[in-house]
């Protein structure tokens, strides 16, 4: 979801503070010195409230867009408080740097989207307003949909989806290759050779992410898992340097030593299926349930299919379900109608609560719900075509996405890319790796890491 260091801007309480710390000033040296202050406070109230997102109405899939304005139009037209959506290009808010410099200057917007991996950056640095108060479905969310949204039994963020991923494929690149159903790969070593008998000097046999960030270590963690791996033990301290620790970053190396998969990805990311599978760039991609509205709206003619991950030598079969999340700043200017929003978008009782997270995970995007009442909203959209696909076969092996401090994801995204694409021995350096967790886990005092 970024560059390489780029996520490492400290969000700190202090820093978000700064702006509140500089009003808080004024105030106490009496308003009538500081007339502007007043005059801001004012227009503050009245001001929509921004709410940052990547989807509308600037995003490229028109679903989506129609869904987000949907959904702020129904608020607007019955809330005294009114929000607006505020487009923020992939680039900028997922691979860029703009939402947490924004925060860390005092700029934040007031109700934005984060993933369970960038959870605790926002909540340690004292800027997630508590939305348990507003919502009143809570037995709706499964405990592994919402538990790594929650601290000390409150809820920070409202989950709008789950995204279990996969691996798609060209029909026409398996054709060629004179490949078919039953040439799908159950093992690494299956998947491997089959990549190499697709790749041609013009397209890859598979992919995988190969830009730093948030989303890389996201779709790495499954293969780490499948072979029993963890990088954090249950006494608290690393569990890096094993065995299936070094097996998942070799796996990745050999895929791109072997010419097999690219170095470089194509268009907004390995997320992006038009711009690597559609287009003939690679044969095969990691990529998530959110694939099909992509290829949906944008590459209709397009064939493909869908298997589960394979898995390593006496592994089993694990993915990961993320997902993104509302959020409320607790530093907007009126926090409590920015909490408000986003239980009533998401989390209420209301039948037009419910639909709206069914229509997003079937009209507006390809995705699992993150509510039981929104499954049966769905009707048979989660039981026929490849949404169906996902939900009894890629699903059920999903495991929630870790929420973790930015220098572990920053240790984790280091040793992901000095293996993949640095040539680094996979086993000095998940010890290396290993090393740094443990020299930072044994000071880390913020929210439990899940």
């Amino acid at each position: 979801m970024t560059g390489k260091d780029k996520f490492i801007i400290p969000a700190t309480r202090r820093s978000v503070l700064k702006g509140g710390a500089i009003l808080a000033a004024g105030a106490a040296a009496g308003l009538s010195g500081f007339p502007y202050i007043s005059r801001m406070a004012v227009r503050a109230q009245s001001a929509p409230l921004k709410f940052w997102q990547f989807y509308a109405p600037g995003g490229p899939v028109q679903s989506q867009i129609d869904w987000f304005e949907k959904a702020v139009a129904a608020w607007n037209d019955s809330h005294p408080q009114k929000v607006e959506l505020e487009y923020v290009p992939n680039a900028e808010y997922i691979n860029g740097p703009k939402l947490a410099t924004a925060f860390a200057s005092g700029e934040g917007p007031d109700i934005f989207l984060i993933s369970p991996g960038d959870f605790l950056r926002y909540y340690n640095g004292g800027v997630l307003q508590d939305l348990t108060p507003h919502i009143d479905a809570k037995e709706d969310f499964p405990e592994s949909v919402i538990a790594n949204r929650m601290v000390g039994g409150k809820i920070y963020g409202i989950p709008m989806e789950v995204e279990p991923m996969a691996m798609y494929y060209s029909v026409k690149a398996f054709e060629e290759a004179k490949l078919n159903e039953n040439d799908i790969p159950k093992t690494w070593d299956d998947l491997l050779e089959l990549a190499k008998k697709l790749t041609t000097p013009k397209r890859f046999g598979m992919l995988f992410e190969t830009q730093p960030g948030y989303y890389q270590n996201f779709t790495w963690y499954p293969f780490l898992w499948q072979g029993g791996g963890e990088f954090q033990g249950k006494d608290g301290k690393s569990a890096f340097d094993s065995p299936a620790t070094v097996q998942a970053l070799k796996f990745w190396q050999d895929a791109v030593n072997s010419g097999a998969a690219p170095r470089q990805v194509m268009g907004s990311g390995a997320n992006d299926t038009v711009a690597n599978l559609a287009s003939g760039y690679c044969a095969i991609q990691n990529v998530g349930i959110w694939g099909i509205s992509q290829l949906q709206s944008n590459a209709k003619d397009f064939k493909y299919g869908v298997f589960r991950l394979p898995t390593p030598p006496g592994g089993r079969y694990v993915t990961v379900g993320g997902g993104w999340a509302f959020v409320a700043n607790a530093k907007s200017k009126n926090p409590d109608a920015a909490a408000q929003f986003c239980a009533w978008a998401l989390a209420s009782k209301e039948k037009d609560s419910v639909q709206r997270v069914a229509d997003w995970c079937t009209k507006g995007k390809s995705d699992m719900p993150p509510r039981e009442s929104a499954l049966a909203a769905g009707g048979d959209a989660f039981k026929t075509g490849m949404i169906g696909k996902f939900a009894a076969d890629v699903y059920p092996g999903a495991r929630a996405e870790p929420r973790v401090p930015p220098e572990v994801y920053k240790i984790i995204s280091d040793a992901i890319q000095q293996t993949q694409l640095g040539g680094a021995d996979p086993q000095a350096t998940a010890t290396s790796a290993s090393q740094q967790l443990d020299a930072f886990l044994g000071s880390y005092s913020g929210a439990p890491i899940l």
